[in-house]
């Protein structure tokens, strides 16, 4: 069985094709620059590979070329779109209006684009390129929709809800809502495994670290409390966004530069974060880089990301009277040993301690990296979140 998953975005079209029966990934690769001119970059599982300039005005050419790509020349994998037994689509926000993943009926891709002023960098694309599948892949293929949020559909009221008047959450949907919730997901329940132990039975703390980053508080397989907020904005200091700032200094930025609600959603989220604090890269690759030749502002910058780690976990520790495991994953958290071990240095209090020469030895592999007097286990687990959409997209179209 074989199941497509498309992440769409405003110009992009990132599709995996995989083999359900053993999980492999068949074929992967990316449209982009849609609506601009348009590109394909195209890898099958045994190394082939396709590039190509192409004419994609909109995401339903995009598709088109998916499809003829996957079928045809000689990078094709599949015969026809009949051997694919449904698509599952990535979903950015669901709000409180969906809390599991369904089928993408009609209706349901019409709620999606009502959801657009709560994601609208997200939803209406993803609204788009849903409309633009249907009317490529052949009528008989389920089309299913995974949302980011609903993993954090399980959080209390006292955790999502802000200090705010009452009537801003009962008009307005203002609340938290969290995000990579299908990353959480997917390597909570890895660390389950590996680790031998039923996650009914785990409080874990999950840190996914990259150019965005969100750290969720796992008890018993569920999300009871997560750093990312109303948006992907708050936080931990990312690459570009400014994670938990004071309300008021933003209206005194705005005040002071003069700048319009949307100008200051822009240097919020596009010039804060490691660029706006270091002045060199939004890339954590280059910070480090920078703090090895002694840049003040870098060495800030780091500080700044494994400082806000540290207290996430310990508040997470907190708030589930207890700490069974830490995951990293994610860009940073997979690759930067430096990150890992700021995050978890002088944390002998929670019973955390981690082994440095291993933990320096890896990079995007699963592995524990604590000592094994560690009370709290720490683990490298990478993310697949197009793993876990093929799961939950077959899980419901074999209900």
């Amino acid at each position: 069985m074989k199941i497509l998953v498309i992440n769409a975005g405003s110009s992009s079209l990132k599709y995996q094709l995989i083999d359900m029966n053993d999980e492999s990934v068949i074929a992967k690769g990316n449209c982009d620059r849609i609506g601009i001119d348009g590109h394909i970059s195209h890898k099958t599982g045994d190394g082939r590979k396709f590039d190509a300039d192409c004419n994609f005005p909109t995401h339903t050419e995009a598709f088109q070329k998916l499809v003829e790509t996957l079928t045809t020349g000689d990078a094709a994998v599949i015969k026809s779109m009949d051997e694919i037994s449904a698509v599952g689509h990535r979903i950015v926000q669901g709000a409180e209006v969906f809390s599991e993943t369904c089928l993408a009926t009609d209706e349901v891709i019409d709620k999606i684009d009502d959801l657009a002023e709560l994601a609208p960098v997200h939803n209406h694309p993803h609204a788009l390129a849903l409309r633009a599948c249907k009317a490529v892949i052949p009528e008989g293929v389920p089309q299913v929709v995974v949302f980011d949020t609903s993993f954090h559909q399980t959080m209390p009221e006292k955790a999502f809800m802000y200090g705010i008047p009452y009537e801003c959450y009962e008009k307005f949907s203002v609340r938290k809502y969290g995000f990579h919730g299908t990353s959480h997901r997917y390597v909570t329940g890895e660390l389950a495994k590996v680790m031998g132990k039923d996650i009914k039975d785990l409080k874990i703390v999950s840190c996914h670290l990259g150019n965005g980053s969100s750290i969720t508080a796992v008890q018993g397989g569920k999300s009871i409390d997560t750093s990312m907020g109303f948006t992907p904005l708050d936080g931990l200091i990312m690459g570009t966004r400014c994670g938990a700032v004071d309300a008021s200094a933003v209206t005194f930025i705005q005040s002071k530069l003069g700048l319009s609600p949307s100008e200051t959603s822009d240097y919020l989220n596009k010039k804060s974060g490691f660029l706006g604090v270091s002045g060199i890269s939004s890339d954590n690759r280059d910070i480090e880089e920078a703090v090895k030749h002694g840049d003040h502002r870098a060495q800030l910058t780091a500080d700044m990301l494994t400082y806000e780690i540290k207290k996430y976990i310990g508040s997470y520790a907190a708030a589930m009277d207890g700490l069974d495991a830490v995951v990293f994953t994610g860009g940073i958290g997979e690759n930067a040993s430096s990150v890992r071990e700021g995050a978890c240095e002088n944390m002998d209090f929670f019973g955390i301690k981690i082994d440095s020469e291993i933990n320096k030895s890896v990079r995007g592999k699963t592995a524990k990296i604590s000592t094994p007097d560690s009370k709290v286990e720490v683990w490298v687990i990478p993310t697949n979140e197009e793993l876990l959409i093929a799961r939950d997209t077959l899980a419901l179209i074999s209900k």
